[in-house]
């Protein structure tokens, strides 16, 4: 069954325009002209129950306008949408009962009281029936460990024990689809695989399906079997994950701080020295041609390493990959 439907969805947002120079400005002040601003611009696609989709693009693309039509909170200029059934703009009360959203730079969180009351008036307003809340959340409190951080103020919390929270307050009324806007930005590694962790969970025990954005390609590879990538407002590219990172995501950077100079460093092929100093490495590494452990493994046995970072390429490099491929197409 779709999930979500959209057939050309287009946004525009009116714009002051601002003057040039002292005069301009003023003049601007008292006789304003205004532009029209595309912020999404035809797009289509679908999404079936039980998927898990990476929406991508760079800072500006459509992403966050995009999700916010998807839940109703804005109109659109043209097109439609259709989100389980509902028209999300005319349909907004009785769509909030089936969704749900985490916004990683938004809370929904009361931010000085704990969790725990936010979750009863999450209940409040979902309608949920007594014994169905308590055995949802304690069963949410177990899986995401959150029985130390219950009675703990919002504002005391830590970026991770939040977004915890934040997720486990969007899961209470056991919605179909959730939207997740950079559900692990500004999180550390361990917290990210936790997270990541719950989401695969979720979606294989409760066929809930995820709609979400990042900017980590960390979450793409290990969430989601498919990427939709929008930039300036246009879809230029819609695949599954396994392809585009066959393509795309192949190449990644190891930085190295050595103990020592080695006598004799031989790195395999496919790897690019990009940065040496005294005691400081930095390699791009073609994984079609090498993996990680094969380069790891000459560094280890030419000298000591005192620590090691792995990054994978910023997905606005990606993108700009991408769009390079297609032209500056759309899809």
């Amino acid at each position: 069954m779709t999930a979500i439907s959209i057939q050309g969805l287009t946004k525009t947002f009116r714009a002051k325009r601002k003057g040039e120079g002292f005069a301009e400005a003023v003049r601007s002040l008292f006789k304003p002209q205004y532009v029209e601003k595309t912020a999404v611009e035809g797009i289509e696609f679908t999404v079936e129950q039980g998927e898990t989709v990476a929406f991508l693009g760079p800072n500006g693309a459509g992403k966050s306008t995009t999700i916010k039509m998807l839940t109703g909170i804005l109109h659109p200029t043209g097109g439609n949408a259709s989100v389980l059934g509902y028209t999300p703009w005319h349909d907004r009360t009785k769509l909030s009962y089936r969704i749900g959203s985490v916004f990683g730079q938004k809370s929904q969180l009361w931010y000085h009281l704990p969790p725990t009351d936010t979750f009863e008036l999450m209940s409040r307003v979902y309608e949920l029936p007594r014994g169905d809340f308590k055995r949802r959340r304690d069963l949410l409190i177990e899986r995401f460990r959150l029985e130390p951080y219950l009675q703990t103020p919002v504002r005391k919390l830590s970026l991770g024990e939040r977004m915890r929270c934040e997720l486990a307050a969007a899961l209470l009324h056991r919605p179909e689809i959730v939207f997740l806007d950079e559900p692990t930005i500004g999180l550390d590694v361990i917290v990210k695989q936790h997270i990541r962790e719950l989401i695969r969970e979720l979606n294989r025990q409760e066929g809930t399906t995820f709609f979400l954005t990042s900017h980590d390609p960390g979450d793409i590879e290990q969430l989601c079997r498919r990427a939709i990538v929008i930039n300036h407002g246009r879809v230029i590219l819609d695949d599954q994950v396994a392809t585009m990172k066959r393509e795309l995501l192949t190449h990644k950077t190891i930085k190295l701080l050595l103990a020592e100079q080695p006598e004799d460093l031989r790195i395999s092929g496919g790897v690019t020295v990009i940065n040496r100093s005294e005691n400081e490495l930095t390699l791009s590494v073609d994984t079609l041609n090498t993996t990680i452990e094969t380069v790891l493994g000459d560094i280890v046995s030419a000298c000591r390493i005192q620590d090691v970072t792995i990054e994978d390429p910023p997905m606005e490099d990606i993108i700009a990959h991408i769009y390079e491929k297609r032209g500056g197409g759309g899809a």
